[in-house]
């Protein structure tokens, strides 16, 4: 008995999974930890200590006795911090907007293939079931013949882009 093949959307999910199994392989260690690291400080919870961190220091030394006082307002310690945390977090979101840029870019480009070869294959059948409809004689109306013969044309993707490019001038 043959063994029974899961759904195509099984097996789609399972292959896309594998894809960014396979790319994520390709990403550099350092690039996973800042990525990781961008994912970590994006998220409510860091918003949440990063307030009470900022709290307890102006709370601190703003109260506590002038002894014990180690940044006295304005506060150019905190200042100077927050300042190189913020440079420090726009060049690791950087990082990953730019990995995120490169992955979008790839699943474009299969996007692109993917629907190339479903026009081209589209295009196929209905070459194949026009045949089929001229050899058993199904009447059809002009209209509906003359678009049929229009989409079994080679699509020209160089003279679809220039046409859409024209578009959005």
């Amino acid at each position: 008995m043959s063994q029974r093949q899961p759904n195509p959307a099984a097996r789609n999910v399972e292959d896309i999974a594998r894809l960014e199994r396979e790319a994520l392989k390709e990403v550099p260690a350092a690039t996973r930890v800042i990525v990781s690291i961008t994912n970590a400080i994006g998220t409510p919870a860091s918003a949440l200590l990063h307030a009470m961190a900022f709290a307890a220091w102006t709370a601190w030394n703003g109260l506590a006795p002038a002894t014990g006082r180690f940044d006295p307002f304005p506060y150019p310690l905190l200042t100077m911090l927050v300042s190189m945390e913020g440079v420090v977090l726009a060049v690791l979101i950087l990082t990953t907007q730019n990995r995120m840029s490169v992955q979008t870019e790839r699943r474009d480009q299969l996007d692109l293939q993917v629907n190339l070869l479903a026009e081209q294959e589209m295009t196929m059948v209905l070459r194949l079931l026009h045949r089929i409809a001229e050899h058993i004689g199904v009447a059809r109306d002009a209209a509906e013949h003359d678009q049929t013969r229009e989409l079994m044309e080679h699509t020209n993707i160089y003279q679809l882009m220039e046409t859409l490019e024209k578009k959005f001038k």
